[in-house]
């Protein structure tokens, strides 16, 4: 059973461990069953690419590599970082920040 992830894709989150510390941008995809994610512009990796019909020239391309959730953290509309959490408002559940207490 996959468990409930309290990042989504489009969320805007920095990075907080590994060798992206302190980088942050926008969750592409979120992987549910592998708790990852890929951000937009964080972990590159080169990946050899054999020549095909969209890409006949072949090579060596930089595309991002999922991370893992626990490695990011939200971030608040004025930019800081923080944690997530539920409230009901009305019969809506709704993610709002710790830190600031503001509805996401």
């Amino acid at each position: 059973m996959a468990t409930k992830l309290k990042i989504k894709s489009g969320d805007t989150v920095l990075v907080i461990a590994g060798d992206n510390k302190g980088k942050q941008g926008k969750v592409q995809k979120v992987l549910i069953d592998k708790n990852k994610a890929i951000v937009e512009g964080i972990n590159l990796v080169s990946k050899h690419k054999k020549p095909s019909a969209a890409n006949p020239q072949g090579g060596i391309v930089k595309q991002e590599a999922p991370i893992h959730i626990s490695n990011l953290s939200l971030l608040t509309s004025d930019g800081k970082a923080t944690r997530v959490g539920y409230k009901m408002e009305g019969d809506k559940k709704v993610r709002f920040s710790k830190k600031s207490n503001e509805v996401i």
